[in-house]
């Protein structure tokens, strides 16, 4: 069941991270650093509805600095749903899968009413 208060409280949130990463952005076009290492990161998901799936892609493509490239729809058995996501500013891919595991774990969290299992515990690896 959604939750309207942590619904806002995610659309509050997304707003600080296009508003950092526009930041970051900036920042990199004017110093010399340049990107640290664009990457494209295989994303399994923990969301399972065409909504939860909708709004997580959108939420990172309308952040700077990630952008959604492709996505695989689930098999019905055993493979999750999954995304592929193009990100800038990302030291490690295991760095950014923790990113964008965060962002799903809010955004579920206000769909469902309670956060989700760990990706850990789902799929192994992932956030800690």
């Amino acid at each position: 069941m959604v939750n309207p208060l942590r619904l806002i409280g995610y659309f509050l949130w997304v707003g600080k991270e296009i508003v950092t990463g526009t930041v970051d952005i900036i920042v990199a076009l004017l110093t010399p650093r340049g990107y640290s290492s664009p990457m494209i990161v295989q994303l399994p998901l923990r969301c399972t509805t065409d909504l939860e799936i909708t709004m997580f892609a959108s939420s990172i493509t309308i952040t700077p600095g990630t952008l959604v490239a492709a996505i695989a729809a689930s098999d019905g058995a055993d493979d999750p749903p999954t995304l592929f996501v193009h990100v800038l500013f990302s030291e490690s891919e295991e760095e950014a899968m923790d990113g964008l595991y965060d962002m799903e774990t809010r955004l579920l969290a206000a769909m469902r009413g309670k956060p989700p299992r760990p990706a850990v515990e789902v799929f192994g690896r992932g956030a800690s």
